[in-house]
């Protein structure tokens, strides 16, 4: 497939996929905001200096991007930095960190996609992968440097910075083996690029073969390792996670089951049915990985006859008190990391059903006894290394969660030692941080990476 054929058929598809985005806008009106951005308008990034461009797809990308964006505003202070998401997720949650960057505070006081307060933190939408909207985004954005978070593969993106001559640097890179067979099929789909001027940071040796083997040459590939384990958790966190402990589960088990799909929430409820009859009283946090699912899992929720609880809710006084329900329902966006904090138990969703998974990392390295299901293709190196250490327990249906979820439960000291060794083996791994500052010409030690 050569690109203008795949260029054709973006175009073919863009209408509807615009009238998917204004179907979906219609239960979620963050679909509509920066409708223009994704055309590659909007207005002109301010000052006079060239840009940093990073593209991070979504939540997951945004958070793991934070620790870059920190050290790139200490070293080039004056320099504007645009964070492009392609969901409204990403995008709400880029605009909260950047507003608790600009503020001089914690990301968490950015909760809730307020304003960024400093016009030089920008977070839009990623424009269509088509010429003409990348080149209205380089127009406006006036990047000196491009930085692609992890597996944003897009062949009119990176052919149009190379061609503008922007240097591009793929961070904390990752390609899987199918992926890079079917991309393999079509040489002259990313090759062209892909030779002409990317760098590439890859997590493991195996995906630095796979992007050579895609035309990057050698000289221009290094092993960085993973930049997500390098956003360490810091004392305001572990504050907040203290608070929500001490005012929702004083004297009761904790359990988060994050970024869930369909199916998922179903599994977790059966497993809390469960330590509710053997407990007598425990708390379940329960947080939907996408926002436009929040109304049917409530529903859902609505059914089971246990104390349920929205948390936007709770935020705005409204509804009982958290301390006498017993389900959270996380309907929020940006708030599960500060509920990982809280907890004495975290399964991470995803993972029970083929969407590949989520981020281990993020309880792993608060020290929380973690449970997940085997799917985990977007980050296998990951899941693999804190399964072989025993910081996180691996289930494969809704029976064996309830089972190994009730045994963390009823002995502290395995849940003490799983925390203690995901913490560990997080902490061990950090790193990727310099490597990739390394590679932008930038020497010396980051600023502090907590968050």
């Amino acid at each position: 497939m050569t690109r203008r054929l795949y260029t054709l058929l973006v175009m073919l598809a863009l209408p509807f996929a615009s009238l998917g985005v204004l179907w979906r806008s219609l239960s979620d009106p963050e679909y509509r905001r920066g409708w223009s951005e994704r055309f590659g308008r909007g207005e002109p990034l301010p000052g006079s200096e060239r840009a940093v461009w990073i593209h991070a797809v979504s939540v997951g990308e945004v958070q793991a991007a934070l620790p870059l964006i920190k050290a790139l505003r200490q070293q080039w202070p004056e320099r504007p930095i645009v964070v492009t998401s392609a969901t409204p997720a990403g995008r709400t949650r880029a605009q909260s960190l950047l507003a608790g960057l600009s503020a001089g505070n914690s990301p968490l006081a950015g909760l809730g996609g307020k304003p960024v307060a400093d016009p030089t933190l920008q977070a839009r939408y990623a424009p269509y992968d088509l010429p003409g909207c990348i080149g209205r985004a380089v127009e406006r954005f006036r990047p000196a440097l491009l930085l692609v978070m992890e597996t944003e593969l897009w062949p009119n993106l990176l052919q149009g910075c190379v061609h503008a001559r922007v240097p591009v640097l793929l961070v904390s890179a990752r390609v899987s083996e199918r992926t890079a067979t079917r991309l393999g099929r079509f040489p002259s789909l990313l090759r062209p690029a892909l030779a002409g001027g990317v760098r590439v940071a890859a997590q493991t040796a195996e995906d630095a073969a796979r992007f050579r083997a895609l035309g990057v040459p050698e000289q221009r590939v290094v092993v960085a390792g993973n930049l997500k384990f390098d956003r360490a958790p810091g004392e305001s966190l572990r504050k907040a996670g203290a608070e929500l402990r001490a005012r929702w589960a004083p004297r009761r088990l904790l359990w988060v089951a994050g970024s869930t799909h369909a199916g998922e929430e179903q599994a977790a409820m059966w497993a809390h049915g469960r330590l509710l009859r053997e407990l007598g009283d425990a708390l379940l946090v329960l947080a939907p990985r996408h926002a436009p699912r929040f109304k049917d899992v409530a529903q859902m929720l609505a059914g089971t006859g246990l104390g349920v609880l929205k948390y936007s809710d709770w935020k705005q006084g409204k509804g009982d008190d958290p301390a006498r329900c017993q389900v959270l329902l996380l309907d929020t966006i940006g708030d599960l990391e500060a509920c990982y904090a809280a907890a004495d138990i975290a399964f991470v969703g995803g993972s029970l059903v083929p969407q590949g998974g989520h981020s281990l990392l993020e309880p792993a390295a608060l020290g929380v006894a973690t449970v997940t299901g085997h799917h985990h293709e977007a980050a296998p190196a990951v899941a693999e290394g804190l399964v072989a250490r025993g910081a996180v327990t691996q289930v494969g249906n809704s029976f064996e969660l309830s089972d190994e979820v009730l045994r963390l439960a009823q002995d502290k000291e395995a849940r003490t030692r799983m925390g203690a060794t995901g913490a560990a083996v997080t902490a061990a791994n950090r790193g990727a941080l310099l490597r990739e500052l390394s590679l932008l010409g930038i020497k010396g030690s980051p600023p502090p990476l907590a968050g």
